[in-house]
């Protein structure tokens, strides 16, 4: 066989393998709001801040609940508080693909959540639910605790900052962003018009536990105003009834992040 036919032949199962991972996404893509169906799919995508830093992460993950939501008592979506230390432990595993840097940025934001919650994240010695960061492509997280190995994809260009790590952290929680919550409607506009079809299901509205906090358009949950727009300058989300509300940060949790995970996990 000569090189141009082997060529030609690579080149082939290439676009079959891409076709078909096409068709799977399309296959399981949100197309409704339901979130109680025995398959129910997430994309975790991440978009905070501004239109300068976009960084997308998807999974196809299936799903039997909302995540601060537990629809099965059987089944906890939410991380256990140690018997001994009273503490949320969240254990994890960190790739040894990360850099020095790295890994002290990604300790440091988990470090956030130890020194203003009593959620700690500890190194795995032998639980069978725990998290596996790995730099993945892109920045995406489970929703909740699975019960098994769950992979944060942390991609080392981008997504290795404070702020992108602890939002990941927070999906991983069970927390989702904050403009699905149930109660958006009250506090910021969709506008659906200037969404780009392929992502409008990042906009849909979930059945939340709100844990009587008030909308917090500073939250590190927060999209952006222009997320996933049609253009760099469309507006897909807007602050009511003042508009000119700043919302989206890539910093760190904000106060009431801090909050909630507090109340979640009755700390």
């Amino acid at each position: 066989m000569d090189l141009g036919t082997r060529v030609a032949l690579l080149l082939l199962l290439l676009l079959g393998l891409c076709n078909a991972h096409y068709d799977l996404v399309r296959k399981y893509s949100v197309k409704t709001i339901s979130y109680f169906d025995t398959l129910d799919v997430i994309f975790s995508f991440i978009l905070i801040g501004s239109t300068d830093f976009l960084l997308e992460g998807d999974m196809l993950i299936p799903r039997t609940r909302n995540a601060m939501k537990c629809l099965n008592s059987q089944y906890s979506c939410l991380w256990q508080k140690s018997s001994t230390t009273r503490n949320v432990e969240v254990p994890y595993v960190l790739s040894g693909k990360y850099g020095d840097a790295e890994k002290t940025t990604i300790l440091g934001a988990m470090n956030g959540f130890a020194t203003a919650t009593c959620v700690r994240f500890i190194p795995r010695t032998t639980e069978v639910a725990y998290l596996s960061i790995e730099p993945r492509a892109g920045c995406s997280s489970l929703v909740g605790r699975i019960g098994d190995k769950q992979v944060v994809s942390l991609q080392r260009f981008g997504c290795v900052v404070h702020g992108i790590v602890q939002h990941e952290l927070l999906h991983a929680l069970g927390f989702y962003h904050e403009h699905t919550r149930s109660d958006r409607d009250q506090h910021i506009r969709i506008n659906w018009e200037n969404i780009q079809q392929d992502y409008t299901n990042n906009f849909y509205k979930m059945d939340t536990n709100n844990l009587n906090t008030n909308y917090d358009y500073s939250s590190i949950m927060q999209y952006g105003r222009t997320a996933f727009g049609i253009t760099p300058d469309s507006e897909t989300l807007t602050p009511i009834p003042d508009p000119t509300v700043p919302i989206g940060q890539t910093q760190g949790m904000s106060n009431t992040d801090i909050l909630r995970v507090n109340r979640l996990y009755q700390c």
